[in-house]
C-alpha cells in the first residue's frame, strides 16, 4: 500500500505504529539507497564524492536543531558520539539525568565515573542547577514523556546541558541551539538508515574535549592528511567526526535534507493530534507527544494480532505516530483494544 503524505510515498501498510524504535523511510529515501548500492555493486563509488552527502546531513542537522553547520560531527551512534563528551569532564563530576532514561544517553557518564543521580523527569529543570552536567532526552524513550525544556533552560545555570533528541528531532519544533550538546540518531523519526547520528556542540563544551576516537575523517585535510603524524585536526566540531557509513548517510542525506524542507508545526501537529486521538479513546492524560504508551494488560498481544506493529517498553505497549499515519491508525488501534 502506499501512502501519499507531505509530499512523499510511503509503501507501507496500515497499522505501522513503532517509529519510535524504527522509521519507515519514504520511497525517495528508499531509491537513493538503492542507487549508491547498485553504484557500489558495479565499481561506481567515488570515496572523496562521498563527503557531499555527509556534509548535507551535518548541514541539514544544524537547520533541524538551530545550530551552525560548523557545531556539528557525526557518527555511527548516540553512546559513541557521548563518549567523549562525557570523557571531558573529570571523574566524580556530578551529573543529573531522569529516571528510566535510556542508557545511551546515562551510560557513557556513569562508566566515566562521574556521579550520575537520577530523579524523575519533572523534577529535572529544577534540580539541574545543582549538578555540573544534565544530560537527558528531550523525549523519553519509554514513553514518549517530555522534558521541560524551557524550564531546564532558565534553571540550568552554568551546568553544561547535553540533550538525546532521537526522540523528538523530526517531529518537535523546539529550539535546541541553547544546549551545549544535542545527539541524535537518525532511524528514527528522521526516516534514515542505521548507522548515521549527529552531535551539535557548544563552542564552550568543545574545548573541554579531546577527540579520543580521532581517525582520517577528523583531519583538518581528510584526504591530504590520513597517513602519518603531526596530528592535524579539523576546526569546530568536525574534529569529533568518526568515519561515516557511506551508505547510511546517502540515505540520511536523502531524509534529513526533506525533513528540513518541510513545515515543523505541520509535521508536530499530524503527529501530535493523532496521539491525541488516541489518549481520549483510551482515556489517558493528555500530552503535546506523538508517543502513546498503552498501559492496558495484553495490549501488546492485541494489538499485534491486529496486525499493529508496537513495542514493549518499561510494563506498557509503546504506540508512535508520524508522518505515514492516519485515522485509519487510530482506528484500527482502538477497535483492537476496544473489549479492554
Amino acid at each position: 500500500m502506499t501512502v501519499a503524505a507531505f509530499g512523499a510515498s510511503f509503501d507501507v501498510e496500515p497499522g505501522y505504529l513503532n517509529t519510535a524504535s524504527v522509521g519507515i523511510p519514504p520511497r525517495h529515501v528508499v531509491e537513493a539507497v538503492r542507487g549508491w548500492v547498485d553504484d557500489w555493486a558495479h565499481g561506481g563509488i567515488s570515496a572523496v564524492a562521498m563527503d557531499a552527502p555527509v556534509d548535507a546531513t551535518r548541514a541539514a542537522f544544524a537547520e533541524l536543531t538551530g545550530f551552525g553547520p560548523d557545531d556539528v560531527a557525526v557518527g555511527a551512534s548516540v553512546s559513541g558520539l557521548l563518549g567523549p563528551i562525557a570523557a571531558a569532564f573529570p571523574p566524580g563530576t556530578r551529573v543529573l539525568t531522569a529516571e528510566r532514561e535510556f542508557t545511551s544517553v546515562s551510560w557513557p557518564f556513569a562508566a566515566c565515573g562521574h556521579v550520575v543521580d537520577e530523579v524523575p523527569l519533572g523534577e529535572v529543570p529544577a534540580r539541574a542547577g545543582e549538578y555540573d552536567v544534565v544530560a537527558v532526552s528531550v523525549a523519553q524513550s519509554a514513553d514518549g514523556a517530555l522534558v521541560d525544556l524551557e524550564a531546564l533552560r532558565t534553571s540550568a545555570g552554568a551546568a553544561f546541558v547535553v540533550l538525546d533528541g532521537t526522540q523528538s528531532i523530526g517531529w518537535s519544533t523546539a529550539d535546541l541551539s541553547w544546549a551545549d550538546a544535542v545527539v541524535a540518531g537518525g532511524y528514527k523519526w528522521l526516516l534514515a538508515p542505521r548507522g548515521a547520528s549527529w552531535l551539535a556542540c557548544s563552542g564552550r563544551l568543545l574545548e573541554r574535549v579531546t577527540p579520543s576516537n580521532a581517525g582520517w575523517y577528523a583531519g583538518d585535510d581528510r584526504w591530504q592528511r590520513c597517513y602519518g603524524l603531526p596530528l592535524g585536526l579539523a576546526s569546530g566540531a568536525r574534529r569529533l567526526d568518526v568515519s561515516p557509513a557511506w551508505g547510511s548517510f546517502v540515505g540520511a542525506a536523502a531524509s534529513l535534507g526533506w525533513h528540513a524542507s518541510l513545515d515543523r508545526a505541520a509535521v508536530h501537529d499530524h503527529g501530535v493530534g493523532l496521539a491525541a486521538l488516541v489518549r481520549k479513546g483510551l482515556d489517558l492524560p493528555p500530552s503535546a507527544s506523538p508517543i502513546v504508551s498503552v498501559p492496558q494488560p495484553d495490549a501488546g498481544d492485541r494489538l499485534a494480532a491486529a496486525g499493529i506493529h508496537c513495542a514493549p517498553r518499561a510494563g506498557a505497549t509503546r504506540v508512535a505516530f508520524h508522518l505515514h499515519n492516519t485515522e485509519a491508525d487510530v482506528e484500527l488501534l482502538l477497535g483492537a483494544l476496544s473489549r479492554l
